[in-house]
């Protein structure tokens, strides 16, 4: 899931239209951040199957990342970042934080609605959870399009951006979660899970970077 987590920010960012919509579409998408950036230094792991043709599924080892309690510390730390970043929303910025708290834990909870039962609560070896929805695809991703576009609607709706970084928005979205659908779907395996994870993280800084230039405050 990638275009879910930032239909979940974009709901999130309505609380507060005072920030840069961008930086909540990267709090959503931290914990993938963090993953991938783990990977590559071999603190966590993925292993491409066999069968990834057929389920497009890789397996996880990431307890430092999307384990619960990890989520709930990577939330935490959003928090405090944006208690330290906002100061000029004064007594917003009680609100500012924990909407980006809430961002970010929000990709756990989708996450687990998606996964296999591989996100631990805490450590490696710990109780793993997720409802496994990426079982049943079609239906998986008409969830996260149903994600997608309810929350452009609830962003957009009354949003002080001009029209046309609107419509960037909305293009923006719509082509991550048409690349998430075609990954999901129809996509070869990765050469490998280096490849991967550097392909990921650098779709993510782009992803993030365009969303922060089209929710720029109007001039």
């Amino acid at each position: 899931m990638f275009a879910g987590h930032m239909g979940a920010a974009l709901a999130i960012g309505r609380a507060e239209r005072r920030v840069n919509v961008g930086a909540f579409v990267a709090a959503g998408l931290l914990l993938d951040f963090v993953l991938w950036l783990f990977v590559l230094v071999g603190w966590e792991s993925v292993l491409i199957p066999a069968d990834f043709a057929a389920t497009h599924q890789p397996a996880f080892v990431f307890p430092y990342s999307h384990g619960l309690v990890a989520a709930l510390l990577w939330s935490l730390a959003a928090a405090a970042v944006a208690l330290a970043a906002c100061v000029e929303l004064k007594q917003g910025k009680i609100l500012a934080a924990a909407l980006f708290a809430a961002a970010v834990f929000s990709h756990w909870v989708l996450d687990a609605l998606v996964h296999v039962p591989e996100l631990p609560l805490l450590g490696a070896n710990s109780t793993k959870v997720g409802l496994g929805l990426w079982q049943n695809m079609p239906v998986a991703l008409a969830v996260e399009a149903g994600i997608v576009v309810a929350g452009l609607a609830l962003f957009l709706s009354g949003c002080a951006l001009p029209r046309t970084r609107k419509l960037g928005l909305a293009a923006l979205c719509l082509l991550v979660l048409a690349f998430t659908m075609l990954g999901m779907t129809v996509a070869p395996a990765p050469p490998s899970a280096m490849a991967m994870a550097v392909s990921s993280l650098a779709s993510i800084m782009v992803v993030c970077a365009l969303a922060f230039w089209l929710g720029r405050p109007r001039q």
